[in-house]
């Protein structure tokens, strides 16, 4: 071969042709770098049949100039990324690029070197000196990182090292993981998981394309279950991927799994430091590594003998990205899977309606946990009548509510209190002239934050100070917060509970593994009374002691336009419910509600999942929303209100004309501006038989526009700001 065809990692060039020089030898697959212009840039060795592209003449081909130190990427992963970027109407090496997510990755073996305390003293112990040595205990790391966790600064650690008292050690960087031991810890399953452990280990041993919906109630033990064909599939010697939700949840995860398997798995998720990123994607392509635990961007790492993929909380709404290439890993996961030719496990308590309905047609082979292990019972629930049951004044808890915190409290038992909505109060506005907290980038209001006194957008960022006095008319202490968040819900229990103790769990509060794993040791530990939490504590979390939920707001999920607004809050609250009674003593929910008599708030409290989902399902067929219809958005957005909204015309008035499809817009996005770009939006309903992306491709393909505006493609999209 001396001659091949490369995508380069540049969403703006097309497939590029290079000649081979004499010696190297590639195969697709192959990372190589490519010559552009002046630049050297980043290719992958393309199959050409697949890759379309134009032929240039042999004489005019530049050369390759040398293949990177890493495996080609495997086969069934090119499939993945072709997959996804045709479904998704997404640029080849945009979907690419998620593959090659390390770039110290590509630059092949290194060292480098980190520091450990030597057990010597300096001449002159200060106080920031015996901080550090007490926190570095037992640590080594980088200088920059041992600074952050001693909570002092670089110049500290290096007074340290001149000492003696920090030695530096060279490592190496992509020194091998602990491994994991399928018999390290075998655990009791019950007869229901048993039999269902053996069917996903049947089909790990068989090694084919087989998808499961495990649908287990909270605390029927779905992990220990899964744990089963994990464990089997090490012992084949072949490679495990387990996707969770959220970062909050890898801590809790990581003890469960230490503790059965004695290791931890290898991370992968944002928050990973850059030398860490590069450490699991080399051993992960190196087929080194056995389980990978991440987040959705762990789906496109190159595994090259994958035997088994995890996806927990798989009804979960972060499983779809919502800003560069738009793809859901959970259906993403399954191709994978398929491509892969390996089985795939969906666990849920609360599954999506779409899997839900791939297991009744049979696509998905569906296994039920019906009950909780050991003598846990699931909890009781009741709706409380806002109604009817009025707090006072300034009071966002009805005393039915109170009343049950309070018996917890005298009992020595736990409490969770649910509210989606982090901060302190959604809205701050003037008393004496009505001005209204903006986000100056946002069409959205200022949340205030009150325990880090800040007001903050939570679409974009932006921050700034509570003012003194009102910025319109100059009133001072005239502002007044309207509505509640979790921080003033704290504030209501230390009013009217004094003794409780407290913690607020919000993606605030719980930003890192690390502050999430404190967070568990404080409620494990009977550190705390009340947890103040937004949906990060819906899933994941098994504190036994913890026997009342209560949900301040039920109807919260219901307002706005979410089509799929009843289907997310019977799942959120159905999820937060099931922390309540996970161990001996019983459990009790109470719903806070305004509307009992809503089909959801009902289903909810009569226990009727069933009734809830076959109620849905006929909506959703009424409608031709998923899964009997399909739904795509294409968002437009430019700095420039009218540029966008020009835009947005021209594309609806290209529209075609099918019957298949049904095209609403353009209109200006609920969310009409987002970190300083102008919105609008098209949606699509299309019957399943449409050639839904074909025509998106055609339509969007044919027309030109000015180089302010963006175009995005939204395939079955869960978010509608």
């Amino acid at each position: 071969m001396n001659r091949v065809r490369c995508l380069v990692l540049n969403a703006a060039l097309g497939p590029l042709d290079y000649r081979v020089p004499e010696g190297m030898a590639v195969e697709a697959g192959s990372v190589v770098a490519c010559p552009l212009g002046p630049r050297t840039v980043i290719g992958i060795v393309w199959e050409a049949e697949r890759l379309p592209g134009t032929d240039v003449p042999a004489e005019k081909l530049r050369p390759l100039r040398e293949i990177l130190p890493v495996p080609p990427l495997p086969a069934p992963l090119r499939r993945l990324i072709e997959w996804t970027a045709d479904y998704y109407v997404a640029p080849l090496a945009a979907v690419t690029r998620m593959a090659l997510s390390s770039g110290g990755a590509l630059k092949g073996p290194a060292t480098m070197v980190e520091y450990r305390l030597t057990g010597g003293m300096p001449e002159r112990m200060t106080p920031q000196r015996q901080t550090a040595m007490e926190a570095l205990e037992n640590e080594q790391a980088t200088i920059r990182e041992l600074a952050g966790i001693a909570g002092v600064s670089e110049g500290v650690l290096r007074g340290l090292v001149n000492q003696g008292v920090l030695e530096p050690v060279e490592v190496d960087c992509d020194r091998p993981y602990h491994q994991a031991r399928p018999d390290f810890a075998r655990v009791d399953l019950n007869p229901e998981q048993a039999e269902a452990a053996e069917v996903f280990a049947a089909a790990v041993r068989r090694r084919e394309f087989a998808p499961f919906l495990l649908d287990g109630v909270t605390g029927s033990g779905k992990t220990e279950t899964y744990f089963e064909p994990v464990a089997e599939a090490i012992r084949a010697g072949r490679q495990v991927l387990v996707l969770l939700p959220e970062i909050a949840l890898t801590e809790a995860f990581l003890g469960r799994f230490e503790a059965r398997f004695g290791a931890k798995p290898v991370l992968w998720h944002s928050s990973l430091k850059s030398t860490e990123r590069r450490r699991a994607w080399r051993s992960i392509a190196a087929g080194e590594a056995q389980v990978v635990v991440g987040a959705r961007s762990a789906l496109f790492l190159p595994f090259p003998g994958l035997g088994l993929i995890v996806i927990d909380e798989a009804h979960e709404v972060s499983f779809k990205q919502d800003d560069g290439v738009r793809y859901n890993a959970r259906d993403v996961a399954v191709m994978r899977a398929r491509f892969e030719g390996v089985p795939v496990i969906l666990a849920s308590a609360t599954p999506a309606l779409e899997s839900l309905a791939m297991a009744e047609n049979g696509t998905y082979a569906k296994i039920d946990l019906p009950s909780r292990y050991g003598a846990a019972e699931l909890p009781a629930i009741r709706t409380i009548d806002l109604t009817e049951e009025k707090p006072g004044r300034g009071a966002w808890l009805a005393g039915p509510l109170v009343t049950a915190l309070e018996d917890r409290l005298d009992r020595g038992e736990q409490s969770l209190l649910f509210l989606n909505r982090r901060g302190y109060a959604p809205l701050t506005l003037c008393r004496n002239c009505g001005f209204r907290f903006q986000c100056p980038n946002c069409s959205a209001w200022l949340v205030e934050h009150r325990f880090s006194r800040r007001l903050a957008c939570h679409h974009c960022g932006h921050e700034t100070a509570p003012p003194e006095t009102c910025p319109e008319c100059g009133e001072p202490d005239c502002l007044v917060a309207c509505g509640p968040g979790v921080e003033r819900i704290a504030d209501e229990v230390a009013e009217r509970l004094p003794d409780a103790r407290t913690f607020v769990a919000t993606s605030d509060t719980l930003n890192s593994p690390g502050r999430a794993a404190e967070f568990v040791a404080l409620v494990e530990g009977g550190a705390v009374d009340i947890i103040i939490g937004t949906q990060l504590v819906t899933k994941g979390f098994h504190f036994p002691e913890l026997t009342l939920v209560g949900v301040v707001d039920a109807d919260l999920g219901l307002e706005g336009g979410d089509l799929r607004a009843a289907e997310r809050t019977y799942q959120q609250i159905a999820q937060v419910a099931g922390r309540a009674g996970r161990g001996d003593k019983p459990g009790e929910v109470l719903l806070q509600t305004r509307h009992p008599e809503a089909p959801v708030i009902a289903a909810l409290a009569q226990g009727d999942r069933d009734g809830f989902y076959e109620a849905e399902t006929e909506a959703r067929r009424f409608a031709g929303a998923p899964p009997f219809g399909r739904w795509a958005a294409i968002i437009v957005s430019s700095e420039e209100e009218s540029e966008a909204r020009e835009a947005a015309n021209r594309i609806g008035r290209a529209r075609p004309a099918q019957d298949e499809l049904a095209i609403y817009g353009p209109a200006p996005a609920p969310l009409s501006l987002l970190r300083n770009r102008y919105r609008y939006r098209l949606l699509i309903n299309a019957r399943r038989s449409a050639q839904l992306q074909d025509t998106i491709r055609e339509w969007l393909g044919a027309l030109d526009h000015p180089a302010g505006v963006r175009v995005a493609v939204d395939i079955d999209p869960y978010s509608f700001v």
